[in-house]
Order: structure tokens, then sequence, then C-alpha cells
């Protein structure tokens, strides 16, 4: 259990897609208090943990060979390994997403492919924040925002207003791409998960909780490598 102090009226509880769970209390909440707000709620935690558990028991690791199916933008593409001794690339074409290379074993693959996601989003993630940041009114401009693998997390948000996104979510739909920078673009008006923060992001995105849900489904399989 992770618990971290912030200004939130209540205590927050948060069930991440590795199965950490993170209590947000109010300033100046002690560790048993925050303990006694986790028991409150450990029904509701637990059934969320035995999903994640269901879901994590049918995630393979990846072998990285031709035949494996690959998600981009919540599609799935199909991996081919194409030997050759004077090319060395990765392209999405008609419906496969293929390494080519002299050295095609696991790890140099898995490589590439690291690098071909992380090319992607920020391509990906600068025209989807151009779409969506015109929703917050708020908004004078655009933050600094960089990629950052994360484990627990599909972006965050710093006191200093830069915002950090995980790559591995350029793999999603682009609704879920959406909900994560819409919600921390929410965090540069209110950095705490206040009501406040929740009333902006609902007017953002109205169906948020059903985007977020959605992502949280897919998390095992977006962050199986």
């Amino acid at each position: 259990m992770k618990h971290r102090g912030g200004s939130p009226r209540k205590a927050v509880i948060h069930v991440h897609p590795n199965g950490e769970v993170e209590v947000q209390t109010p300033e100046g909440t002690s560790l048993g208090e925050a303990k006694q707000a986790l028991l409150k709620r450990a029904r509701w935690v637990i059934e969320h943990l035995d999903e994640i558990h269901e879901r994590q028991r049918h995630v393979l690791p990846r072998d990285y060979v031709s035949g494996e199916t690959l998600l981009y933008l919540g599609r799935r593409y199909v991996l081919k390994r194409v030997l050759s001794s004077d090319e060395r690339h990765v392209k999405l074409l008609r419906g496969q997403i293929r390494v080519t290379g002299p050295d095609l074993t696991r790890d140099r693959v898995k490589a590439a492919l690291r690098a071909w996601y992380r090319h992607r989003a920020m391509d990906v993630f600068q025209r989807r924040l151009t779409h969506v940041e015109e929703r917050l009114l708020w908004l004078k401009e655009r933050p600094d925002w960089r990629l950052l693998e994360m484990k627990t997390q599909w972006g965050s948000c710093s006191p200093r207003g830069d915002v950090l996104l995980n790559p591995h979510l350029v793999k999603a739909p682009t609704e879920c791409i959406d909900y994560v920078i819409l919600h921390e673009l929410c965090h540069l008006e209110e950095h705490n998960h206040s009501q406040r923060f929740y009333d902006l992001l609902h007017f953002a995105m109205p169906r948020w909780e059903a985007v977020k849900h959605r992502l949280d489904g897919m998390s095992e399989i977006l962050l199986n490598e």
C-alpha cells in the first residue's frame, strides 16, 4: 500500500493496473487514519485486486516471434519478422507490424518495437493534445510534456505543470489516450483529486468513467512486454 498525503477533502483510494493500492488523504492525516480509510473500502479494493489477478492469468510473456499479436491505437496487428542483411526498420503494413533487420533475436526485436512505439507515441500524443486542449477553456498555453515509462500510471503531472505520458499508452484506443491527456491537463488547474478536479474532468469528457474502465481492463495486455 502507498500512502500519499495531499489536500483532497476525504480519502481517495486508487487500485493501479499492477495491483498497487494508493491512498490519498487530506494534509496531516496519520498513517493509522489512512489505514482505517482503506479498511472501510476493503471489499471494494479486494474485488478490484481479484479482477486484476484474473486478467493477469491470461497474459503470457511475449516471445517476439512472427504471428504474435501486437496492439497499436486499440487495433490488433500481427508481428512479422523479416531477415535482411542491409535493412533495419519497423513498419506498419497491411495489418502487420514488420520488424526487419539482420539479427532478429528476441531482445533485438523487443528493443526495435519499443523504439518504434516511442516514436509513434511522440507523434500521436502531440496530435491528441492539440485535439483535446480546446475543450479546456481555462487552459492558457500548452504545457511541456515528455514520455516516461511507468509501471503504475498512464500519466502524471508535476507541481510545476510538466506532463508525463507513458509510451505504452499509444497501444490503447484513441479515446483512452484522450482521457489520460485530459486527466493530466485538469491537474494543471486542480492538482489534487478533489471534487472540483472531477467536475473539470466531467466537463472535458462526460463519459470519462466508462473510458477509464475500458483502459483499466486492457492494462495487463498493453503493459505486457
